[in-house]
């Protein structure tokens, strides 16, 4: 008989998020990353506003709930002034690119020695399902009820291709939950964005991309079908920005 995967000692609660959803999968695999980096009890995580705030109830680490949209802006506070700390900002792509991209683009843009998951579900996931600028061209949500129309409202943003581009960061990428073999890459790019604050490297972003079947309308497989056919068209998988270590 297999021998029954550990959970890690970090995660003491069931999570509260609906069925399907892949922020589950992610707070795994973040904690699984923490605990064999041996920095379980190092670590302070800085909330974002919306489902990602759902993490404080599964973990038992220190964490601050963040003002909307200003993650990246605390988590480089407690890092500048606890620099042996592991410092994550967990936020979705409403909080981090829509009301927070400013402070996302300013803390890459200085290369700060965090590190930064977001999960990204093309839509506003807590308050309903509004458009987000996450959201595909076409998308219909609540509040772009005949599809999201680019020429209105531009198009969608790729964050880490463009901190990957633009910035002189450590590390970027962005993974999936859709399957065991995804989940496995996307495990090792949330290992090498931590890996790389522990070493001092600077700025490090994954990009997680999740499935809302509540929001989609959709269930759980067809929603995971649904990033794998159409959302990594426009969100490609993979790493943008590798790490030059340096041996």
């Amino acid at each position: 008989m297999a021998k029954a995967r550990k959970i890690p000692a970090m995660i003491d609660k069931a999570s509260s998020f609906c069925p399907g959803c892949g922020h589950g999968i992610a707070i795994r695999l973040i904690a699984e990353s923490l605990e064999e980096l041996g920095k379980s009890d190092s670590i302070i995580i800085g909330l974002g506003v919306g489902c990602s705030s759902l993490l404080g109830g599964i973990l038992e680490t220190d964490r601050l709930h963040c003002l909307h949209g200003r993650a990246a802006a605390v988590c480089t506070g407690m890092k500048r002034v606890s620099k042996d700390t592991v410092v994550l900002a967990y936020q979705g792509d409403g909080d981090a690119y829509s009301i927070g991209l400013a402070e996302s683009t300013s803390a890459a843009y200085r290369n700060e020695n965090i590190t930064v998951i977001t999960i990204n579900n093309t839509n506003f996931g807590m308050t309903g399902g509004q458009m987000s600028t996450t959201t595909l061209p076409g998308q219909k949500t609540t509040t772009s009820q005949h599809g999201r129309d680019c020429e209105i409202t531009g198009n969608p943003i790729k964050f880490p291709e463009l901190v990957a581009q633009q910035f002189d960061v450590a590390y970027v990428a962005r993974g999936s939950v859709t399957s065991p073999a995804n989940i496995n890459k996307l495990k090792s790019y949330i290992k090498n964005a931590i890996e790389a604050q522990i070493n001092g490297e600077g700025y490090s972003l994954v990009e997680v991309l999740s499935p809302c079947p509540t929001n989609w309308g959709m269930s759980p497989l067809k929603a995971h079908e649904k990033i794998d056919q159409d959302i990594v068209k426009i969100y490609p998988l993979g790493e943008f920005k590798k790490r030059e270590v340096v041996k």
